[in-house]
């Protein structure tokens, strides 16, 4: 038998960088560039491929240049999220303005890049928009968590957590669902020990970030 000690956690797999440029010589010169720092990289030369590719579920980012067959990079920016996509983008384009920066900014690109750009350049904003996925996909795990650790609790726990984490004390939370005192505490106890809480600052904290279950 293992000892769970001795169990290692999977590793997660190395990220994903999307690449999507038309120009095959520059898609393959940033190819081979993130490659050489250990990122896996998908290459297209339009937004249409890189729809039609089966995606990874694993850390990652879009380099995205601006101008595009079809569907432009601006364009396709823009519906990322109606489109179920939530990779950070690092926008490239070789006929870049203030108003397409400010764009593109705007709508949450992590940097933009004007051509010819510094190989330095394109790996410090990978690296900067792959870590934010990478924070991205830890937020959503952790929130996953505190929701499924919420549901475990009776509908007695959630009442007396929501009118706790609002600020009632024990007198008031147990006069307003018409229970005892001892009662209350051993419900608030038990929400507390369920949710992971060490503290009542730290439950407040959980109800602040479940507002929908809570309130």
């Amino acid at each position: 038998m293992v000892h769970p000690s001795n169990v290692k956690a999977p590793i997660p797999p190395a990220p994903v960088v999307h690449i999507i440029e038309d120009d095959a010589s520059l898609r393959l010169a940033i190819d081979s560039l993130l490659r050489s720092v250990g990122l896996n990289t998908r290459c297209h030369d339009s937004v249409q491929s890189f729809l039609d590719d089966k995606p990874l579920d694993t850390a990652g980012c879009l380099v995205l240049d601006v101008r595009l067959p079809g569907i432009s990079g601006l364009d396709f920016q823009a519906t990322l999220a109606q489109r179920g996509i939530h990779l950070p983008v690092v926008m490239m384009t070789g006929y870049g303005d203030i108003p397409m920066t400010v764009q593109a900014m705007k709508a949450g690109a992590v940097d933009f890049l004007t051509k010819p750009f510094r190989d330095q350049d394109m790996l410090d904003a990978v690296s900067t928009a792959v870590a934010k996925d990478r924070q991205r996909r830890k937020d959503l795990q952790e929130t996953e968590a505190l929701r499924n650790r919420y549901a475990s609790l009776s509908p007695r726990e959630q009442q007396v957590m929501a009118l706790v984490t609002a600020g009632k004390m024990n007198k008031q939370v147990a006069a307003e669902l018409n229970l005892s005192e001892i009662t209350v505490k051993i419900h608030r106890g038990a929400a507390m020990r369920k949710m992971q809480a060490r503290s009542l600052a730290a439950l407040v904290k959980m109800a602040e970030s479940l507002p929908q279950a809570t309130h």
